[in-house]
């Protein structure tokens, strides 16, 4: 069975392949992942108030694109974000575009992960420790075809804090200043292994595959 990842961010589409490979699903089925970049499917707008919302337009988009280049394949999407108590839940759904530079550079080369990282802790710099709780959201919509009316649907949530300036080099977005209190670590210093055995995504996709036989 062909899945479309109905997404251009790099860092999810990595982690989608290492997450396939690893959740067991069906013994008997076999699944072929293509990011809808490769079928030439822009991003489509993301103008909903939910991450299950979005996630479930993103998909039926990713489905119709890839119809209509003839292309038949269920598509899966993911909204998520960060949701921070001390900014009633922002940055939310609008995490990847937190700075005002979704899909573009910013001035002077920096990176939107750096951008939206220096925003967060602006918007954070007189929040004291015991505040700092905040929560990594995922949202999964997986569809059969374009008019499926009813769409496999799983979300995961991750527990961390946000830490006061950034701390390693791996992962993307946010996880250099989401520290995880039962690994002792930022999202962003955890192997690939841990953070998917214990990331929201990860958590959503292994719920995801549950689901899988009913197909």
């Amino acid at each position: 069975m062909n899945i479309i990842i109905a997404s251009g961010n790099k860092g999810k589409l990595k982690e989608f392949a290492t997450l396939f490979a690893s959740v067991p699903t069906m013994p008997s089925r076999q699944f072929k992942i293509i990011a809808q970049s490769e079928l030439g499917i822009e991003s489509c707008e993301e103008p909903a108030s939910t991450f299950i919302e979005n996630a479930i337009l993103k998909a039926r988009h990713a489905c119709t694109e890839a119809r209509a280049r003839g292309h038949e394949g269920a598509a899966l999407a993911d909204d998520s974000g960060l949701c921070v108590e001390a900014l009633n839940g922002a940055p939310g759904i609008y995490s990847a575009r937190f700075a005002g530079m979704h899909g573009r550079t910013p001035v002077g080369g920096q990176s939107t992960d750096t951008a939206n990282i220096e925003e967060l802790l602006r918007q954070m710099q007189d929040v004291d420790a015991e505040r700092r709780s905040a929560s990594f959201y995922c949202a999964l919509a997986l569809l059969r075809h374009a008019e499926d009316p009813a769409p496999l649907v799983a979300c995961g949530r991750w527990h961390g804090r946000i830490l006061t300036s950034p701390s390693g080099e791996a992962g993307f977005g946010y996880d250099p200043v989401f520290h995880v209190p039962d690994l002792g670590k930022t999202a962003a210093e955890l192997s690939s292994d841990q953070k998917n055995a214990a990331s929201h995504r990860g958590q959503a996709l292994r719920l995801l595959a549950l689901q899988l036989p009913g197909l």
